[in-house]
């Protein structure tokens, strides 16, 4: 099969990798019809984290069960399903409390290597989460979008307490925060503020829900946040970025008593604790529990009520993955979608 492997910093190709096979019996086998390049890809892909060479890449995945373990009783094949980048068995105590990243059973990079035609899914019945049927093509990116992006921006506005009566400030313009808006207007928020400096995701930011713009960085940025909240603060910040200066300035626009929902995957990031100590704000965030939310997801999407999809603003054949990476690196697009 055809998958996406990244050699190292900037280089990505589409070469042809062994079919995954059942491991396990609580394994699925998933053929792929669209999977996505994550922000969070482009770490490693700019040479800032870590990895060992070479990689599968990919983590965000829908598609058509092919062939499940002996222990699976729930995913059936044929089932066209959407599941999280944690593997849980969504039975535990931790999960049953809405916290699968960090089920007892928990596997993190569950569909590690999903830029490809198929991927290997364990701890199936607890992940995966079976669509009311097979889903018009249109549907298939805001499903994808249901995977990742969408849950963890849902999860940055719920833990930011984001609600009615509420202002709510989004720091980052990507899939996660524009996400991020969307969710905070769906759980019904009375201003939401995005921060972006691109017109195009401004735009966006403004058909999910946003009510202001802010287009200053840094202090600044908190300035403006707070001359639109009579010098107050926002009740609810997401923090959809990851970067020192991204958490000081969600710290520094929220409210005392207001909380923060922070999803940005950190690097270099030093909390300043002395100025949290006297800030009597409230901080809760950390990888995204995508599947708690997806069934949720799904019908809102199944009923065209919500349409995350949106945030795909360039679709490529998965063989053009590595122009797909350049233009997310040089933010041409918000996020592409790749079809295998």
């Amino acid at each position: 099969m055809r998958g996406v492997v990244m050699h190292g910093p900037g280089d990505v190709s589409v070469e042809e990798r062994e079919r995954p096979q059942i491991v396990v019996p609580s394994d699925a086998i998933i053929r792929v019809p669209a999977s996505c390049i994550c922000g969070s890809d482009l770490w490693p892909y700019r040479g800032i984290a870590e990895m060992s060479w070479p990689t599968p890449m990919g983590h965000e995945y829908v598609g058509i069960v092919e062939e499940v373990g002996d222990a699976v009783s729930t995913i059936k094949p044929g089932q066209f399903v959407i599941g999280s980048f944690f593997a849980s068995d969504n039975t535990c105590e931790i999960c049953q409390a809405g916290y699968q990243t960090h089920c007892v059973q928990r596997q993190p990079g569950a569909a590690t290597g999903a830029q490809s035609e198929f991927v290997r899914i364990p701890l199936a019945d607890g992940t995966l989460v079976a669509t009311p049927g097979e889903p018009d093509p249109e549907l298939i990116p805001s499903l994808l979008a249901a995977s990742d992006v969408l849950g963890t921006g849902w999860f940055a506005a719920v833990a930011a307490q984001a609600g009615p009566g509420k202002t709510v400030a989004v720091v980052g313009d990507g899939a996660v925060g524009l996400l991020g808006v969307l969710a905070a207007q769906q759980l019904g928020a009375e201003r939401i503020i995005a921060m972006s400096r691109h017109e195009p995701r401004q735009k966006l930011a403004r058909e999910f829900g946003a009510t202001d713009i802010v287009e200053e960085r840094g202090d600044e940025g908190v300035a403006r946040v707070k001359e639109l909240t009579g010098g107050l603060g926002a009740h609810s910040v997401v923090e959809a970025v990851g970067t020192e200066e991204s958490m000081r300035q969600a710290i520094r626009s929220t409210r005392p008593g207001g909380h923060v929902g922070y999803v940005g995957v950190f690097h270099d990031v030093a909390l300043p604790v002395e100025e949290l100590f006297f800030s009597g704000i409230n901080l809760h965030g950390g990888p995204a529990p995508v599947r708690r939310f997806l069934p949720e997801f799904i019908d809102l999407i199944w009923n065209r009520r919500i349409d995350p999809g949106k945030v795909f603003d360039l679709e490529l054949p998965l063989d053009q993955a590595a122009p797909g990476y350049d233009a997310m690196d040089t933010r041409q697009a918000i996020k592409v979608l790749l079809r295998s």
